[in-house]
């Protein structure tokens, strides 16, 4: 079977329409985790991934009569764009089911390559039963997305590249994997070839097939698999895949989402150019791998397998990777609610950067406040909290709580009509060390502070939203305060918005 796949992969047609990329050294990953890192950068193949060697792999050595009658395939992403420009190149027939939830936007992009695109059913499963139907009705070839051995063998030649362009000493090389495709392709040729050479699996949490498959012996079916990483988001992995990946796979690793998001930050640092999540595992998988091991000096190869990300996912990525990198801690505080509680409260937290601050009035004894606080690791997290807590402070670490993370950072707030006299002002701080205390110090009077929202965004300002509770006769006092400040400031105490949720 070695030397089988060794000769498919040396033999396979795939340079017509795939490009030889770059293995890129990644010098700050590197830097930070001790290790040679480098990418092979798939993510700069025409269709922006690796999959487009499978497919014209497959495609080109089809029988002449097969290639005439057309090919047909099932994907709502990078296989079929993969297919659309193999089927372009080749002068043949295209047809692309796709889920009727694909995006516009890929949809057009298989367009674009002159395939035919077929949108049936809500998931990628109800669009291969329609593929497969009419793969009989017209008399296609059924294109598929991993478990064909000229596919893998198409994928194989990331490998062949790899270590051509790289004959020194390599400790091993990661891969995502989804169906498995990718990853047997790879180890199959570089355990011919340099079989000292470990070949790593990388999956993400909640779509772990592979992973799972190997352990027991047996292809398994998940029940449900998580979709960030959509393009390796598969419920059972293939049969040739997975019999590649038994011989000759040395370990599997799985991530969550939020080392996926660390990881396409890491990579933007190093090469700006995004990943998408499928195409950062093998970077996620480097850096667990690495830490796992207590690794240094090594050299570490990723497949960057593919950059075809939805825009609006970029919110989310930004959002999580700090927390995936473990650079910022989300703690839950509980202060007195007195004037000067607060002030005090920012100064415990000493020159730490502060990420973001919720809080809304709402118990005359007690105030609760959700904030995100750079820090250096897990460690410092730690020490934190139990300084807080020595200070009479209790305090809450929730940076591995889901829902803290994902949905009560947007929810602190409500109705508070026991803040009376409020007034609420949005300002804009310079986004600077030492910007929220020289606020609260040019407080010169004790207003209690009712509500409290900033959230860093990497913009050069802070936008924060503030309630302070100004007694009519002290309104002098706080418009001398708001000229003596010198921040940019709205006053919203009339804001419809405000009005509605938070008066």
């Amino acid at each position: 079977m070695t030397t089988n796949y060794r000769q498919k992969i040396e033999n396979s047609h795939v340079y017509d329409v795939a490009k030889k990329t770059p293995l890129e050294f990644q010098p700050n990953l590197s830097a930070r985790i001790n290790n040679r890192v480098l990418l092979k950068r798939e993510d700069m193949q025409p269709v922006f991934s690796f999959k487009l060697r499978g497919a014209y792999n497959k495609m080109a050595n089809l029988p002449a009569d097969a290639l005439k009658r057309g090919v047909i395939c099932a994907s709502a992403g990078n296989h079929a764009q993969g297919v659309a420009l193999a089927a372009q190149k080749l002068k043949c027939r295209a047809v692309i089911v796709m889920p009727t939830t694909t995006p516009q936007i890929k949809i057009n992009a298989v367009k674009a390559r002159g395939a035919e695109v077929v949108l049936f059913g809500d998931s990628y499963s109800d669009a291969l039963v329609r593929a497969l139907e009419l793969e009989k009705s017209e008399k296609l070839t059924f294109v598929h997305p991993y478990d064909d051995p000229d596919v893998i063998a198409g994928q194989g030649t990331i490998a062949m590249e790899i270590l051509q362009n790289h004959p020194e000493p390599i400790e091993a090389i990661f891969c995502c994997v989804g169906g498995g495709g990718l990853l047997a392709g790879i180890a199959a040729y570089v355990k011919a070839v340099r079989p000292e050479i470990k070949v790593i699996g990388v999956e993400a949490k909640d779509a772990e097939a592979m992973t799972e498959s190997l352990k027991l012996g047996k292809r398994v079916i998940l029940d449900q698999v998580g979709l960030f990483a959509d393009g390796a988001a598969v419920k059972q992995v293939g049969e040739h895949t997975f019999k590649l990946c038994q011989q000759y796979v040395d370990e599997m690793i799985v991530v969550d989402n939020d080392a996926i998001c660390a990881a396409i930050k890491d990579v933007f640092e190093d090469t700006r150019s995004i990943l998408e999540p499928a195409g950062a595992l093998a970077t996620a998988g480097i850096k667990e791998y690495a830490k796992r091991n207590n690794l240094h000096g090594k050299t570490l190869i990723g497949i960057a397998s593919g950059a075809n990300m939805n825009f609006d996912r970029l919110r989310f990525i930004a959002e999580r990777a700090e927390l995936g990198e473990q650079r910022e801690a989300v703690l839950a505080v509980t202060i007195p609610e007195k004037a000067g509680a607060f002030k005090a409260f920012c100064r415990l937290l000493g020159d730490r950067n502060i990420t973001e601050f919720n809080y809304r009035y709402s118990d005359p004894k007690e105030a609760h406040i959700f904030v995100g606080v750079a820090v250096a690791d897990p460690k410092e997290s730690a020490k934190l909290v139990n300084n807080l807590i020595a200070q009479g402070l209790p305090a809450l670490d929730l940076s591995n709580n889901e829902v803290a993370k994902l949905h009560l950072r947007h929810l602190v707030g409500g109705h508070a009509p026991q803040a009376e006299n409020e007034v609420v002002f949005r300002f804009e701080f310079p986004e600077k060390p030492g910007a929220l205390m020289k606020f609260l110090d040019s407080m010169g009077h004790d207003w209690n502070i009712s509500l409290f929202h900033y959230r860093n965004h990497g913009a050069d300002f802070g936008r924060v939203l503030v309630g302070m509770q100004v007694p009519p006769n002290e309104q002098a006092e706080f418009a001398a305060f708001l000229q003596n400040l010198g921040y940019p400031h709205w006053d919203e105490t009339q804001n419809p918005a405000y009005k509605l949720f938070l008066g």
